[in-house]
């Protein structure tokens, strides 16, 4: 397999749209990492421009060391696969799986071979001779991977390759893939806009918006520690709260007031929030880190109403307002809400997370106890 090295990749349309800017990444051998973002944030260029299907305007691309940058899409050693699956519908699965070996004129024997270890492991063996129209969306995922199986190529490239399969099968065909990877120890990059497939599938996540890389890191890396407010929002489900709050000094404490209530930072980040006394900043918490309090007691009492309710089985997702936000908390299942209920909740404040009001950048990012 191999090693993918961006370097200050840059793509602009027409001397004046800037599509992607400056993106620096690096993936390892049998690496797989996803890019991730909302649409239009430049992911799927950044992927085309790895497969040639789109010039680089700036920088480097590298390929095990070598330059790629004027390297015909043919000659990279590259399998792509594509949203709409891009079969053809008067080919059987066998021959679409073969005709790129073909077109390179591979011996027979050697494309059956090829052909009829990728059907096994995709367990579409028992489709070789069926037409796309006659298989079901996630059939037609599987041929479309095994077309890029066949190759043996140096690298695949996934662009949004769930996005047409309803939901039970989308979950199903991610844990496929994910266990193709394992299996073919190969070096994978994959573009989706949805976080949840970025967090279960990836060695390492890079995230975009408009055009340009905010962070790079490992799902949890990201989960924990976000560099600023659009990855925190973005990794993660249901996203990250932010509530904007004063930070004041109360008798002798360093108070967060967001006008419905007011709470204490954890010890640890008295420090680093020192600097906003007297200025508004957000104030992030997961909707998992809310614990319901029946009979609310003590520090950090949030007094929320309850404005809809979700009852998801494992657990309830709960939308709640102050007098002037929102929010979203996680529960266990076994307390029974409903819709204008009053209720309490207290944030597990050594799991906050602290943005600047203007810049968005996180405050805390990496902090330690």
């Amino acid at each position: 397999m191999a090693k993918v090295e961006l370097i200050g990749i840059g793509k602009v349309y027409d001397g004046a749209v800037r599509a992607v800017d400056n993106a620096n990444i690096v993936v390892e051998d049998k690496e797989f990492v996803v890019f991730v973002g909302p649409s239009g944030c430049g992911k799927s260029t950044t992927l085309r421009m790895i497969a040639g299907l789109e010039e680089i305007t700036e920088g480097e691309l590298r390929i095990d060391g070598e330059l790629m940058n004027e390297v015909a899409p043919k000659d990279r050693n590259i399998a792509m696969v594509f949203q709409n699956y891009a079969l053809y519908p008067h080919m059987t699965v066998y021959e679409n799986m073969a005709f790129g070996l073909r077109i390179n004129k591979v011996p027979k024997k050697e494309i059956d071979e090829r052909v009829q270890n990728a059907a096994k492991i995709l367990d579409i063996d028992k489709l070789l001779e069926r037409k796309p129209k006659h298989l079901s969306g996630g059939q037609r995922q599987r041929v479309a991977v095994g077309r890029a199986i066949v190759r043996n190529p140096k690298v695949f490239l996934f662009d949004e390759p769930l996005s047409n399969l309803d939901a039970k099968l989308r979950v199903q065909m991610r844990a496929e893939i994910s266990s193709l990877h394992h299996r073919l120890n190969a070096t994978m990059i994959y573009v989706t806009h949805d976080q949840v497939e970025a967090m279960t599938m990836a060695d390492k996540i890079v995230v975009y918006k408009d055009g340009k890389i905010q962070q790079t890191g490992t799902p949890l890396d990201l989960y924990n520690n976000p560099c600023n407010k659009f990855v925190a929002g973005f990794i993660g489900s249901p996203p990250m709260n932010f509530l904007l709050v004063r930070v004041i000094e109360d008798g002798g404490s360093l108070i967060l007031d967001e006008g419905t209530f007011k709470i204490k930072p954890s010890q640890w980040h008295i420090e680093a929030l020192k600097n906003y006394t007297g200025h508004e900043l957000y104030f992030g918490i997961r909707p998992e880190d809310l614990r319901y309090a029946e009979n609310p007691a003590g520090e950090n009492i949030m007094p929320l109403t309850v404005t809809v309710v979700e009852p998801l089985g494992a657990d309830t997702t709960l939308w709640l307002s102050t007098n002037t936000q929102k929010l979203v908390a996680r529960t266990e299942p076994t307390h029974n809400f409903y819709v204008d209920q009053n209720v309490h909740f207290v944030p597990d404040m050594e799991k906050a997370r602290y943005f600047d009001k203007d810049n968005e950048f996180a405050i805390l990012q990496n902090a330690e106890k």
